[in-house]
C-alpha cells in the first residue's frame, strides 16, 4: 500500500452511470469484472515503484485486451514517461502515461505520424503524448478528468511543455473532440503497434488552461457539457504542482 504522503490529491466521488459510454477501450459487460464502487475516497498517484506499474500494467491489460490490443509493460520504463494511476479501497481503478518529446526518444506517435510531429516541431512547439488511458467500470468520471489534470499541470505548468498530441481510434476522435476540445491533426492510419486504424488530435495547452479556469471544479453545477467541470478547480492547482515536483520533477 503506498505512503499516504505519495498521494498528489485524493477526494470522495460517487460512481457515475452512463459512465462506460464515454470510457475509450470499454470491454463488453461482464459480471466477473465488475465491482461496485459508490461513495469513495480515490487517490490519485505517480507511479514510482515496480508494484504500483504492474498494477496500472494489469488495469490496462484487462480494458484493453478483449480488443486484441498489445501492452507492453516495458513502456512504463521509458526515461521521457510518467504514469498516474488512481486507486480506491486498495484497487487501481485508472491509469494513463504521459510521454514528453525528446530528441532522442521522441514520442510513441513518432512511429505512424512522424511527418506531421516534425511540423510542429519546426514552428517550434513542444509536445507531449497522453497514453495508455484505462478506466475501470462504474468509476466516476471525476478520475478520468483528475488524471488529465495532472497530466496538464506536469507537463504545461511544470515543464513548459505547449501541446498535446494523442492517437485514437478514429470512432473515439469525436469523444476527445467534444469533451475536451482536441483538434484533428491528420485523418487515419494504421497504427503499427496496436494493429488498429488511428487519427492523430492536437490540442494547444493554452485552450485547456482558459477552460479550467472558467469550469474547473463546477461538476454538475455548470451548464457546459464538457469534463472540465470534473477538472480540479484552479485554487487546487499549486498544491497538486509542489506534491508532483516533490515525487518527480
Amino acid at each position: 500500500m503506498p505512503k499516504q504522503d505519495d498521494t498528489i490529491i485524493s477526494f470522495e466521488a460517487q460512481a457515475a452511470p452512463g459512465l462506460s459510454d464515454l470510457m475509450i477501450g470499454e470491454a463488453p459487460p461482464d459480471p466477473a469484472l465488475d465491482h461496485a464502487i459508490d461513495q469513495q475516497v480515490f487517490h490519485l498517484r505517480m507511479a514510482n515503484s515496480r508494484g504500483q506499474r504492474e498494477a496500472a500494467t494489469l488495469l490496462l491489460k484487462k480494458m484493453y485486451g478483449w480488443r486484441g490490443y498489445d501492452v507492453d509493460p516495458s513502456a512504463h520504463h521509458a526515461l521521457n514517461r510518467i504514469t498516474l494511476y488512481a486507486e480506491t479501497g486498495g484497487r487501481t481503478v485508472g491509469t494513463m502515461s504521459l510521454c514528453l518529446d525528446d530528441p532522442d526518444i521522441g514520442l510513441p506517435a513518432d512511429e505512424n505520424f512522424r511527418d506531421q510531429l516534425d511540423l510542429l516541431r519546426a514552428a517550434g512547439r513542444r509536445l507531449c503524448e497522453p497514453s495508455r488511458l484505462a478506466i475501470d467500470k462504474g468509476v466516476t468520471r471525476r478520475v478520468f478528468a483528475g488524471l488529465i489534470h495532472i497530466s496538464y499541470i506536469y507537463a504545461h505548468n511544470i515543464h513548459s511543455y505547449s501541446d498535446y498530441v494523442i492517437e485514437v481510434n478514429p470512432r473515439h476522435a469525436m469523444f476527445y473532440k467534444r469533451m475536451l476540445g482536441f483538434q484533428e491533426l491528420c485523418g487515419e492510419r494504421q497504427c503499427t503497434r496496436v494493429g488498429a486504424p488511428a487519427v492523430l488530435l492536437r490540442m494547444d495547452l493554452e485552450h485547456m488552461a482558459e477552460r479550467i479556469r472558467q469550469f474547473g471544479g463546477q461538476m454538475e453545477q455548470a451548464a457546459e457539457r464538457s469534463f472540465y467541470p470534473y477538472f480540479f478547480p484552479i485554487g487546487d492547482e499549486p498544491g497538486i504542482t509542489a506534491r508532483l515536483m516533490r515525487g518527480r520533477s
